[in-house]
């Protein structure tokens, strides 16, 4: 059996000298977990971790796009779409977006996340004609109005990521992995674009119907890593590639949440952690809260516990909530502002 090793992480001003800092961030660890498929889950001291794995768990993550991940970074969501699950339709018009990106700039957020087509559950392919139509002006307006920082496509497709890149875009990030569009990775590694590669079982119009795993969170692990070597093989320099579980595509709720109380896991990667939680069914199941614009208190619930395993990005509808959560978090932790 394969042995997967998770860092159980801390954040106490108070360590003993044998810890290790995890991912050259905020937390450190002086003992993993051992997971292995079928057996129980065991505790050993950091010092014990295969070589290999205590590399890639300790090795300070590369700046993408100028951001250096010893803190974390906030991902604004845009939806330029008419159905996406909490926005669609509140900004198809230019003047909406521009004004809604940068609103979400000034409340804190390092990263805007353009998408042009709805991955909610149910929703169908949208034209790349269409994808382009809604997204491309936008990104040249946000640009044109004095954003400067990272802007991510948020797309599936080669064609609307080309029309991205074009027009100012800095980022891809596919929702499948970059399974659906075998042009989509070749482009990356032509323009030296940073990834997002997420995990999704089955497309947005089925990937809620009857999902299974033999272990989510190792089944999940192993699709990130094998697709990660792929984008490598392809000529995406690895310290270009962020990962994101895919909370809510083709999950569950015990599978959202089995993935969410291990997330650590996914360090082993060697690459920086996306959580893209916000607004998702689950929270609001578990809270109460059945329009997805009322979700924000749990959102940021899950945002800060995630931080607290050392994810690097989360993606975040409530920009300027997340980002007064954080920054309370972050003093509280050290003690300082």
């Amino acid at each position: 059996m394969t042995p997967y090793y998770r860092p159980l992480v801390q954040l106490d001003p108070v360590r003993p000298d044998d810890a290790y800092r995890l991912a050259g961030g905020w937390g450190w660890f002086a003992h993993v977990e051992v997971l292995q498929r079928g057996l129980a889950p065991k505790v050993i001291r950091a010092s014990e971790t295969p070589s290999d794995w205590l590399a890639r768990l300790t090795a300070s993550r590369s700046s993408t796009n100028g951001l250096a991940f010893d803190a974390p970074k906030v991902m604004g969501i845009l939806n330029v779409t008419p159905d996406s699950f909490s926005d669609g339709g509140a900004y198809l018009g230019m003047a909406d977006a521009v004004q809604h990106a940068n609103s979400m700039v000034s409340g804190g957020a390092h990263i805007l996340d353009i998408g042009g087509e709805s991955t909610r559950p149910g929703a169908v392919t949208v034209a790349p004609a269409e994808e382009i139509a809604r997204t491309a002006p936008v990104i040249e307006a946000l640009r044109a109005s004095g954003v400067s920082g990272p802007i991510s496509i948020d797309t599936r497709k080669a064609a609307v990521a080309r029309a991205a890149l074009d027009a100012g875009a800095t980022l891809v990030n596919d929702v499948s992995g970059f399974t659906y569009d075998t042009g989509l990775a070749a482009l990356c590694a032509e323009r030296a674009a940073p990834v997002c590669v997420m995990h999704a079982q089955g497309d947005p119009a089925t990937m809620q119907q009857n999902p299974h795993y033999d272990d989510v969170l190792l089944d999940v692990y192993d699709f990130l890593a094998s697709r990660v070597d792929a984008l490598e093989s392809l000529g995406v320099s690895r310290h270009n590639v962020i990962v994101d579980p895919g909370i809510g595509f083709g999950k569950t709720q015990a599978h959202n949440l089995a993935l969410l109380q291990r997330i650590s896991l996914f360090h082993g990667l060697g690459v920086p952690v996306l959580l893209g939680a916000s607004r998702k069914r689950f929270i609001g199941t578990i809270s109460g809260a059945e329009q997805a614009d009322q979700r924000m208190p749990g959102s940021v619930a899950v945002a800060l516990a995630a931080l607290a395993q050392g994810v690097q990005i989360v993606r975040v509808h409530d920009v300027t909530q997340t980002h007064q959560a954080i920054a309370l978090w972050q003093a509280v932790r050290d003690g300082e502002h």
